[in-house]
């Protein structure tokens, strides 16, 4: 029997590596107290200290998931729900990489190096014109597959993927990706069905946005939709954190800042909005639907 007579935060910052794929996060101080730093034995107490001090020091202050094996909510995104054995073979070709918020996954216009697989946070897609001009497509949120269709045709990334959050992402490069299809039917039946869900949010958008008669109408449709997507639709008064800036909404909705700033003020003067912080709170959801069935 070997026993561990002493285990330092030195000694977790050592090997944090090898919790946090060859990458050091010593943005935390840990301070042990005398009996935890004398550990008697290497068995589940030690394990149990050391994955407990790890997550102190995960970086961003997130809790990395390791392993899709384990991941509580699988289930409830459409690729991630994999049969068992895929899954397995899915976690020997995957590297999980945490990113800071404003990361750059890949460019619009870059030749596909792989798959991006969100596992926490958000990231928006966004193109751009010849003139400089920038229009957010998407907020892309955890369970998305980045990057497939690129991947999958040989073709470059349609789009611009950037953190907007700090975010945990599963890459797979493009031939581990190729292999894992071709030998995995169900794995197959997956991407097809992300790859339907794509094109029929990508109509839903241009619906909702591109048929609007006025940037008061897309911003209206806009907060509805983000507040259907957070589970607040039902409550009287919708929360929402922005998580966008007023000019990356403009992006959005294909409009200034100028205007959006405008239009936020008109509707908190109407009492339509009430702003608490980072919060926004909408305050009279059936106003705020009208204007979006203006036309």
């Amino acid at each position: 029997m070997k026993f561990v007579r002493r285990v330092t935060p030195a000694c977790i910052l050592q090997h944090s590596e090898s919790f946090f794929g060859g990458r050091h996060y010593p943005q935390r101080r840990v301070t042990l107290t005398a009996p935890q730093l004398r550990l008697t034995r290497a068995g589940s107490e030690i394990e149990g200290k050391m994955l407990q001090e790890a997550r102190m020091l995960s970086p961003y202050g997130m809790e990395i998931v390791e392993s899709c094996i384990t991941c509580k909510l699988r289930s409830d995104r459409i690729f991630c729900d994999l049969p068992p054995t895929s899954l397995e073979n899915f976690e020997n070709i995957k590297f999980a990489t945490a990113y800071p918020q404003g990361a750059v996954l890949f460019v619009e216009g870059q030749m596909p190096r792989g798959i991006f697989v969100l596992c926490k946070g958000g990231v928006k897609l966004s193109i751009n014109s010849p003139s400089g001009r920038t229009m957010i497509v998407k907020l892309a949120e955890p369970g998305e597959v980045l990057g497939l269709s690129a991947t999958i045709s040989g073709k470059p990334y349609e789009v611009t993927a950037e953190t907007i959050d700090p975010c945990q992402v599963n890459f797979v490069k493009r031939d581990d990706f190729l292999k894992f299809l071709k030998e995995d039917v169900d794995a197959c039946f997956k991407v097809a069905e992300q790859l339907g869900e794509k094109y029929h949010n990508a109509c839903k958008e241009v619906r909702s946005l591109g048929l609007s008669h006025s940037a008061a109408e897309k911003l209206a449709k806009l907060l509805l939709e983000w507040s259907s997507k957070n589970g607040e639709a039902s409550n009287v008064e919708p929360r929402l954190k922005l998580r966008l800036t007023h000019e990356e909404i403009a992006q959005m909705i294909g409009t200034s800042r100028e205007t959006v700033t405008r239009l936020f003020a008109e509707l908190k003067k109407r009492q339509i909005l009430q702003t608490k912080g980072s919060t926004l709170v909408i305050r009279n959801t059936p106003a705020l639907r009208e204007i979006a069935n203006h036309n």
